[in-house]
């Protein structure tokens, strides 16, 4: 080979690197730059990767801001990032391999603060906020942690009706706090994703959609049981919206000044988030908190750390304690759980403490997780933290489990390849 020909072909791969067509980019309407849809499109697969990195731009969607700290924590770039690699079905991969595989919208790895790979899909830019779906309920659990270190809740054991004044009477409202952090109304709310269950129903209520009645309306309305309330996990997004009406009416503020204060600027947040609001001027607690990338890392970052804060001196977690730490374990740890609510009890796989999926490793490992590929992974013990935002084509793996296989398999390569722990109890 001569000595010009090897700046050339390295030229020529770095074009081909590129130019590679991404997942399904046909289909998520890239000949049109991926545009932002309507409130009636917005969630279609041609407007999914425009309108779920933007929802605010949506016309007609009503949001409120969560503003961004005076100076962002440290997010500095490992010097020497160890590869990534995964197995998947006997099969081995790398982390491009993932990419090219699944419709990944960003992805972003860190270990002890650092930045390991960052990766952002369709054309999105570090300063996208993505929609996160069910990722949301965990921001309104550490919300409802800190009430209640503040008193402003006086016990998880309070019924929800002593603070969402609106459910008084009702069966949610007889729920107690701690119920619905575990999704253990035992009221049956369906929750199937195809537009004839509760999910739906109550998705129209909140959106304003013409004959979808009030939030509240809807909520009074479930009243039928499939268990004593207390007993069984039973997934239902209704509960996680129930908590944000305790949230508002136990502080007197909306959701927003409270991320805000407690969650976004202490924790050193680089970009305003934002929370799609309920047409009762509610936020939607269940499913609708909108973050970049970064700041969803260093969310997963604040759970690693045990909730404190980063120094931005030291570059290391100092002693401001944004998420009360008690709080946290209650939250996260599955030796804290009831048995019915422990990994492999719970689900097959996963069990659910306050909001968040619990894995069934001896490590304490956890998960905010929301349909269609939302999630972040965290691991206290070994540092690592995994978010990854996507335009997955199924709402969940009751539809089509391969994504959400392979995605838990690149977590356990992740896990292995930067010297995390995949023991079982």
């Amino acid at each position: 080979m001569t000595p010009t020909a090897l700046p050339l072909l390295l030229a020529l791969a770095l074009a081909a690197g590129a130019a590679r067509a991404e997942p399904d980019e046909a289909a998520l309407n890239q000949a049109k730059g991926y545009p932002i849809g309507s409130t009636a499109t917005w969630y279609t697969e041609p407007y999914r990767v425009g309108s779920w990195s933007a929802l605010d731009k949506v016309p007609g969607i009503q949001t409120r801001i969560v503003a961004r700290a005076p100076e962002a924590s440290p997010l500095p770039r490992a010097a020497n990032p160890a590869p990534i690699a995964y197995r998947y079905k006997g099969a081995g991969y790398t982390l491009a391999d993932y990419l090219d595989r699944q419709r990944t919208t960003g992805l972003i790895v860190l270990k002890n603060g650092e930045i390991i790979a960052e990766h952002y899909g369709y054309g999105r830019k570090d300063d996208a906020r993505f929609l996160s779906f069910s990722m949301a309920k965990s921001v309104t659990s550490l919300l409802i942690g800190k009430a209640v270190s503040l008193g402003l809740i006086a016990s998880l054991d309070d019924p929800a009706e002593k603070y969402a004044k609106d459910l008084a009477g009702s069966p949610y409202g007889a729920t107690t706090v701690r119920q619905l952090l575990r999704m253990s109304s035992g009221l049956t709310f369906t929750e199937r994703y195809d537009g004839k269950d509760d999910i739906s129903r109550f998705s129209r209520a909140t959106s304003g959609a013409p004959g979808g009645g009030k939030p509240v309306d809807v909520l009074r309305s479930i009243t039928d049981r499939h268990s004593p309330a207390g007993e069984k996990f039973v997934y239902a997004s209704a509960e996680s919206d129930v908590l944000g009406r305790v949230l508002a009416g136990a502080t007197g503020k909306n959701m927003a000044q409270l991320s805000t204060e407690w969650l976004w600027q202490p924790m050193g947040a680089e970009h305003d988030a934002f929370w799609r609001i309920s047409v009762d001027g509610q936020e939607q607690a269940y499913g609708a908190f909108n973050a970049s990338l970064r700041d969803w890392a260093r969310l997963g970052q604040l759970l690693a750390n045990d909730g404190r804060a980063i120094d931005k001196n030291t570059g290391k977690p100092g002693a401001q304690q944004v998420v009360p730490l008690d709080y946290l374990l209650d939250a996260t740890d599955p030796a804290r759980q009831p048995p019915a609510f422990r990994p492999r009890t719970a689900t097959r796989y996963f069990g659910y403490g306050y909001q968040f999926w619990l894995a069934p490793f001896k490590a304490r490992t956890f998960a905010m997780q929301g349909i269609y590929g939302q999630t972040v992974y965290a691991q206290p013990s070994t540092g690592i933290v995994m978010a990854m935002t996507s335009v997955w084509e199924s709402p969940s793996g009751q539809q089509n489990v391969q994504p959400y296989e392979e995605r838990d398999a690149l977590w356990r390569g992740v896990l292995q390849s930067l010297g995390g722990d995949l023991t079982a109890p």
